[in-house]
């Protein structure tokens, strides 16, 4: 599908680099989260690489330089307590191993969500990321074909989930990234949990609780006073420079 519409688009006679590690990063984040997930609860899962993810793109973006005004870490510290909050019910100790393999698929989403920083044609690069990915899955699908049992019904939506919502939510991700450094980036990806609970409600007739609801406002206002921060300090920075002007 994403193959499709890259070729369709207006740029498609300028084909992006292959990025081998985007994929194999793609397909680690999808493997690991899988395997992961058989071992422990939603919420425990959830919680772990949601903070591996944040300490992959932080710890990448301090290498780079990048400042983080005192506003901004404050609005990291709401979201990241809105996030436990929000989960804390269904928090479980996990196994290990499950463990580790959650923190390795956070890990790999933060490599995946740092490489598409540079991309100047999301879709393209995101059905290559996939096309790429593809035979890595197959393979690992072959390795333990004596474990799987797929139905049908469960194929096809499969296919059709990875299609439309993650292929094209991953399109959407990789053109947002453009405008945010990498710890902005990490800040405003907590959004999905509540977003994801939001979802439920509507789709699945799930209950909205005034847990989800604390929670949310929790999470999103933390990510506004982050960008928030990004604003102050672009607005600092002629001032700063205007002062400099006399010394001239």
């Amino acid at each position: 599908m994403l193959s499709v519409l890259a070729h369709l688009g207006p740029g498609c006679a300028q084909q992006p680099k292959a990025d081998w590690l985007a994929a194999t990063m793609l397909f680690a984040y999808v493997a690991f989260f899988s395997f992961a997930y058989l071992s422990m609860s939603a919420a425990t899962g959830a919680l772990i690489l949601f903070g591996a993810v944040q300490l992959t793109m932080f710890a990448a973006g301090l290498r780079a330089g990048e400042q983080f005004a005192p506003l901004a870490w404050l609005g990291l510290a709401l979201a990241l307590a809105g996030l436990l909050y929000l989960v804390s019910p269904g928090l479980t100790a996990p196994r290990p191993l499950g463990a580790i393999l959650m923190s390795a698929a956070g890990a790999a989403w933060g490599v995946y969500s740092l490489r598409g920083r540079g991309v100047a044609d999301p879709l393209a690069a995101t059905a290559g990321n996939f096309l790429r990915a593809a035979p890595m899955a197959l393979i690992l699908s072959l390795l333990l074909h004596s474990r799987f049992h797929a139905a049908p019904a469960g194929v096809a939506l499969a296919m059709a989930s990875g299609a439309l919502t993650s292929g094209m939510g991953y399109v959407i991700w990789y053109a947002a990234l453009k405008g945010l450094s990498s710890m902005r980036a990490a800040t405003v990806q907590l959004s999905v949990p509540p977003i994801a609970a939001f979802g439920a409600a509507v789709f699945l007739s799930e209950e909205i609780s005034m847990r989800l609801v604390c929670a949310s406002i929790a999470i999103l206002g933390g990510i506004a006073l982050a960008l928030a921060g990004r604003t102050q300090a672009r607005r600092a920075m002629p001032v700063a420079g205007e002062q400099r002007k006399p010394g001239h």
